[in-house]
Formats: C-alpha cells, structure tokens, sequence
C-alpha cells in the first residue's frame, strides 16, 4: 500500500477559510504543511494561532515567485477574487506538475480546468492538476437542483441566505455584525457570480437571490422548481436519494434542514421537500457550512482526489 507523504502550501492562510483547511491539515496522514503565507501574520508561528500544529513553522509573506520556489506537491490558494493568476503562471513556470486547488471565482469559468463538486463532478477528473474549487452557495444550489434537472420547467429560483463569515475578514457591510444584528441583508440580487457559475455548470438559467444574515456560519439555500411533469413528494424523495446514494457527505432529509445543524460538520443536507398541488412545483432546502463543504472540506476532497489518496482523508463523516 502507497503511502507516501506530499508538501502543501496554504496562500491566504489568514482567512476564516484557511484556518479551517489548516485543521483539516493537521489531521491529515499523508500531507505535510509546508509553508503558510500571510501578509498580516507574516512572521508569527502557525502554533500560536493554531495549537493542533506543533513546531517552528511561521507564516511568511510569500509572492508568487516565492511560492513556485518552494518546490511543493500541491497549492491551496485561499485568496479573494482576481489575485490567483499570477501564483498560478508562476507555478505553472517552475513546476508544471503542481497540483493547485484555486478557492477564488477566478477559473470556474475555465474549461481547462477542473471543477471540483465531487458529488457531481467526480466521473469528469481524468488527473487534472489545476481544480477550481465551486463556490459556497453555487455548491448548495447544484445539489438541490441537480436530481432534478430533466424535470424542469424553466429557471431554478434561489433564495439564499449566509452566515456573514461568507464576506471574510476584510471589514464591509457585509460582516459588520453591528449592521447585521436583528437584520437579513440583500446584496447582488442578479448576475451573482455563482449565479452565474451555477447556469454553466448545470446547463440551465438559474436565478439566484442571495442575503446575508447576523450568524457566523452556514448556508440556507432554498430552490423553487417547476416541472414539466407531475411528480408526487415520494418520487422526488425517490430521486435525491438514488442521486446522493453512497455520499457520506450529503444527507437526504425528510424535513428542511436547520442551517444551526450544520454550522461547524463537514457535509451538506438537502430535504424539505415540498410539492405545490398539482404536483408540477416543488420547494427543496439545501443547507451546508459555507467554511467547510462550501469551501475548506470541499477543497480538501478534491486535493485528496488529484493525490490518489482516498477522498475523505482527514475529513470527519
């Protein structure tokens, strides 16, 4: 049995993404924590802020050539939107090899590479090195609506509600919890970028209608579809089963699922499902934590997945 050691590096290790793929590190067998960047930390030890990980290692305010310098296995780029091209040419250039999971809205669009929804895109990895990582909500909306694509009658229509750690740690409106108490807040109510990403991915125009609300963490996603047959609630239960049979990370429910129940689990859950009579529209409720299956976890199944090493590694379930 192969069971080698790979070098990964974390760009963007700050973020409240970072930090939860720092524990998912750490608990991983088969992968060593090679280096940290971080402008803000630049110099402190990753064991002061994170205690899981023993020893010396201090994060570093690394550019991208500094990054392609450091020779690793992999490269997880946990960085805002527009910033992952230059890390990428500069991996790219000196070593080609490298595999990089990019959590960034930046080649989601990119043909070339792969992305990296497991559960639906598993059968499309033929050994890809570069692996975009789906986004939160575009990770939520997919899996309510996928078992049921052929059944449409026109566009998806999803309300979407976040915990404000989904705007990270740069302060705005958006994860100032002083504007967000006893308030539901809605941004970029068309033309989202995972509305957008959701319509390549899944071949339909989805409308998409995000909020952000004053808890931490997690993702309520709730999918308004019509059918162009009659279905009744078993057969649509019937069929998020048979899609979801055997993924340990996705549970099929009876009842809509409480976003407080999967705040801080690795997985997502998908249910509530709600037929309007006469049996041609129906409602179903996807919830996942936005840091874990919506970004850090999700990551790390697809690293494990570009590695050769089994997909759950070092992922609770």
């Amino acid at each position: 049995m192969n069971d080698s050691t790979f070098t990964l590096g974390i760009v963007g290790a700050r973020g409240h993404t970072g930090a939860e793929l720092i524990k998912l590190v750490a608990a991983h067998p088969r992968l060593k924590l090679a280096f940290v960047s971080s402008r803000e930390r630049a110099g402190q030890r990753l064991s002061d802020h994170h205690p899981e990980f023993q020893g010396e290692l201090q994060y570093e305010n690394l550019d991208a050539a500094a990054v392609a310098a450091k020779g690793v296995d992999a490269v997880i780029l946990a960085l805002p939107n527009g910033l992952a091209a230059p890390f990428v040419a500069a991996l790219e250039a000196a070593r080609p090899d490298t595999v990089i999971v990019d959590l960034s809205a930046d080649y989601r669009f990119d043909n070339s590479w792969y992305y990296g929804l497991p559960e639906l895109t598993r059968n499309r990895y033929n050994g890809q090195k570069h692996i975009s990582n789906p986004g939160c909500y575009a990770t939520a909306m997919q899996l309510a609506v996928h078992p049921l694509l052929d059944l449409l009658a026109g566009p998806p229509q999803c309300f979407g509600v976040s915990g404000y750690s989904g705007a990270g740690t740069t302060p705005s409106d958006k994860n100032n919890v002083e504007l967000l108490a006893d308030n539901l807040m809605p941004y970029a109510l068309t033309n989202h970028v995972h509305e957008r990403e959701v319509s390549v991915q899944l071949g339909v125009a989805v409308e998409f209608m995000p909020h952000v609300a004053p808890h931490f963490r997690g993702i309520t996603l709730t999918a308004n579809l019509w059918l162009n047959r009659v279905q009744t609630r078993e057969q649509i239960i019937e069929r998020f089963q048979q899609a979801y049979a055997g993924e340990a990370l996705i549970d099929v429910v009876d009842e809509a699922p409480w976003v407080s129940r999967i705040a801080g689990r690795h997985g997502a859950q998908v249910g509530g499902f709600t037929l309007a009579p006469g049996g041609k529209r129906v409602v179903v409720v996807a919830t996942l934590d936005n840091l874990l299956k919506g970004a850090a976890t999700q990551a790390m199944q697809n690293l494990n997945l570009a590695l050769g090493i089994d997909e759950l590694t070092s992922i609770p379930h």
